[in-house]
């Protein structure tokens, strides 16, 4: 659908979604935002649009010279990787829940971690170097450094999801969905605390909108931590799917796999738009350049999507990260109850208990939908079906 327009308080709002499918509360903080004075051109919001802390969860803004640490989330980093193997459908056995239980012995879920560190010489990067960074970031997390050490390579839990998947052509595919864990939530919330007692930010609609202004020490700050948290994040989810990889090497021993596609979708990248230099925050939003592959994942009951970037420059090069959410957790958990998710999840091998009926597809919105509204965003190349979905 061709995006609709409607006057902000400042800039305008851009929608690729109905105004009247956007919650009262999550137009509000739309138009908080818009009033922003650092914003440009008009804010972006994708189809998968709703209510979050400060943002908009589905929001893409650009400011000059300054940035919002409550516009990127408290889950700095977050995203999804995914990679195709050389298995087929009949190649897995009729019942999922052995490989499933080995998938959870290797990437610990909800609020475990490993007894030890779980990245090594197989795993891609400079580790080194990257902890040394540990040291360098603000002195409120330094008492972290053995739990965010540990936390490499596991899942979490809330809406993240780790997935053995088919495709249309019945390939499988592993997906995981995921963050840069505790460290990175606590990251986020020290610099929005500081933020919002910054005397420039007195006078916004929302203190959680808070700045940081290029050219302070705190904005310096914020920035090294943010990138660093970025990176803990992309490490995290590489780790995970070698741990998953890893299982599926010892139940099939020719299994082959692709290139990984990973994107982050709550994280803050320097661009160019509209011929002016911005700090671009995509909370809850994929970046959709021309030809780039991304991930927009449905519930852990329907399809998600490999999608490749149409580069449109009126959503600042972006997509939606997701189907979004159409209810809160706790109007899921009254409204919905095991035996729904249980038939939710039908053909599914997964959870099916209380813990995760907030969760269940039924509090997410309609992923066909949504991928139908970027039409002019992205175009699909592959459509994903789980098969095995592990939640924390």
């Amino acid at each position: 659908m061709a995006p609709i327009t409607i006057p902000g308080d400042g800039v305008d709002i851009r929608l690729w979604t109905r105004p009247e499918e956007v919650e009262e509360q999550a137009m509000r903080q739309l138009r908080n935002i818009s009033a922003l004075p650092w914003a440009v051109k008009h804010v972006a919001v994708m189809p998968d649009v709703h209510y979050g802390r400060g943002a908009t969860v589905g929001s893409v803004i650009a400011l000059r010279d300054a940035v919002s640490p409550a516009a990127v989330g408290v889950d700095i980093g977050c995203g999804m990787t995914a990679v195709r193997t050389s298995l087929t459908a009949s190649d897995l056995p009729d019942s999922l829940r052995s490989l499933r239980n080995r998938i959870e012995a290797a990437v610990p879920v909800g609020f475990q971690q490993h007894d030890e560190p779980a990245f090594g010489d197989g795993d891609a990067g400079d580790w080194k170097a990257f902890w040394r960074g540990f040291e360098d970031l603000t002195p409120a997390v330094h008492a972290r450094a053995e739990k965010a050490l540990r936390q490499i390579g596991t899942l979490g839990g809330g809406n993240h999801f780790l997935e053995v998947c088919l495709d249309t052509d019945q390939q499988v595919w592993v997906m995981l969905h995921s963050g840069s864990r505790n460290i990175g939530n606590e990251l986020a919330q020290h610099h929005i605390s500081v933020a919002r007692k910054l005397a420039h930010n007195a006078e916004l609609p929302d203190p959680d909108l808070a700045v940081f202004l290029a050219g302070t020490p705190e904005m310096a700050a914020y920035r090294h931590d943010l990138y660093w948290a970025q990176d803990y994040a992309r490490r995290n989810r590489s780790v995970m799917l070698r741990l998953v990889c890893d299982v599926l090497r010892g139940e099939f021993e020719r299994v082959r796999f692709d290139e990984p596609i990973s994107c982050h979708h709550n994280y803050v990248a320097e661009e160019t738009h509209f011929g002016e230099d911005v700090l671009v925050t995509r909370k809850g939003a994929i970046r959709a350049g021309l030809g780039e592959l991304g991930i927009i994942p449905g519930s852990m009951g329907t399809g998600s999507y490999v999608v490749r970037g149409l580069g449109n420059p009126e959503s600042f090069l972006s997509a939606s990260h997701g189907a979004g959410r159409k209810m809160s957790r706790t109007k899921a958990k009254k409204l919905f109850t095991a035996k729904d998710l249980a038939e939710q999840t039908a053909g599914v091998e997964c959870r099916k208990d209380a813990g995760v009926v907030d969760e269940i597809p039924g509090a997410y919105k309609d992923v066909e939908k949504v991928i139908a509204s970027q039409s002019d965003l992205v175009e699909v190349v592959a459509k994903l079906k789980q098969v095995v979905c592990v939640k924390g």
